[in-house]
């Protein structure tokens, strides 16, 4: 589905649904968010599903994280049909 992804404001990208909070943490039923491929794998990079289910399930709290903002300010700039890569973070889970 190419549509605009609710994290970086490309369009158009070919989306995939992101569950605010993880599956595997009962959201499964819960509010999604239709991202890129790129900000959806930099989210799981960068945070845990535990991560995710306790404090960051709101785009809003995401978009705070300083590794994020950096990150969405580079990943803005580039062609949507450019395929890019993510790093793994370098932090501990």
């Amino acid at each position: 589905m190419e549509d605009i992804c609710e994290l970086c404001w490309r369009y158009p990208v070919k989306t995939t649904e992101h569950h605010l909070v993880p599956r595997q943490h009962g959201g499964a039923q819960g509010p999604t968010a239709q991202l890129c491929s790129p900000c959806h794998r930099q989210i799981h990079a960068l945070f845990s599903n535990r991560e995710l289910a306790r404090f960051y399930n709101r785009l809003e709290r995401i978009q705070d994280h300083p590794d994020m903002k950096k990150y969405l300010k580079w990943v803005q700039k580039q062609d949507p049909a450019k395929r890019i890569t993510t790093r793994k973070a370098n932090r501990r889970k």
